[in-house]
């Protein structure tokens, strides 16, 4: 009998033992890795939600034709002084029916490495016929249209458009499909929804540089009025490309960072 009482309590003891113990908790979310930037770093839709964007580098539709290291999220990061200028030149933009569309703007060192391997493949040439059409590859970066280091890494520089208010739908890009030189006339290179500058973004031909005389018309009008609202907020155009803008009073003039184009990045 005694036997069998202390069996019954053992078995007791144990089931409370068991109703009191915790449940385990989840395991807790992995610390973002590698460099993060600087807290004054921001996401410009977080300062700007109207600017549209079209991060060419994190798809496939760039002149590399692959993502690039360094972009997991199609993001536009800024410095907050530069984001700050750029939501003034949209209100601009907007009272003209136009609306700022970015291309590219934080862009980390490990992209620029990528650049620079991928110029020395001239097997990799699979981008040429719309990128580059006329310009031997070998000649991008002696001429200026790519550049290591880059103002990008300093997180104050963006490459960007116009587009018209309200913004027609862009038909994507789908990887392999028939190639179109950017510097053939609006409706003849690809259909994006970017007002007519002239060429397309990216485009590596002297036709891209902002003031090319062969520019006219539209085009011509339309890149100075994209000059002049940014140059009001303070910002420069490189004049070999006409949707390339660096903020003159950029908080880190001397620092190239490589934090990747991420929410996790930021502080």
């Amino acid at each position: 009998m005694r036997r069998r009482t202390a069996a019954v309590l053992v078995v007791v003891v144990a089931a409370l033992a068991t109703c009191q113990r915790p449940e385990p908790r989840p395991a807790p979310s992995p610390a973002p890795t590698g460099p993060r930037a600087p807290a004054d770093v921001v996401d410009l839709a977080a300062v700007d939600p109207t600017v549209r964007t079209d991060i060419r580098y994190a798809s496939a539709h760039n002149f590399v034709g692959r993502p690039i290291d360094g972009y997991p999220e199609p993001l536009c990061l800024l410095t907050r002084r530069a984001a700050e200028a750029l939501r003034r030149v949209q209100a601009a933009a907007l009272a003209r029916g136009r609306s700022l569309k970015v291309y590219d703007c934080y862009r980390p060192q490990r992209a620029v490495n990528e650049f620079v391997a991928w110029a020395k493949q001239p097997q990799e040439s699979q981008m040429k016929a719309e990128f580059y059409p006329d310009l031997p590859k070998d000649r991008l970066f002696a001429d200026g249209y790519l550049g290591a280091p880059t103002a990008h890494s300093r997180a104050s520089t963006l490459d960007l458009t116009l587009v018209p208010v309200p913004t027609p739908a862009q038909p994507g890009y789908t990887p392999g499909e028939p190639l179109l030189p950017c510097t053939a006339p609006a409706g003849r290179r690809f259909a994006d929804d970017s007002i007519d500058m002239g060429t397309g973004f990216d485009c590596f031909d002297p036709r891209a540089h902002t003031a090319d005389a062969r520019i006219t018309g539209v085009a011509r009008a339309n890149r100075e009025l994209l000059k002049r609202l940014m140059s009001e907020e303070g910002f420069e155009n490189y004049p070999r490309e006409w949707w390339h803008y660096r903020f003159v009073d950029e908080p880190y003039p001397d620092t190239w960072f490589d934090f990747p184009v991420a929410r996790s990045s930021l502080r």
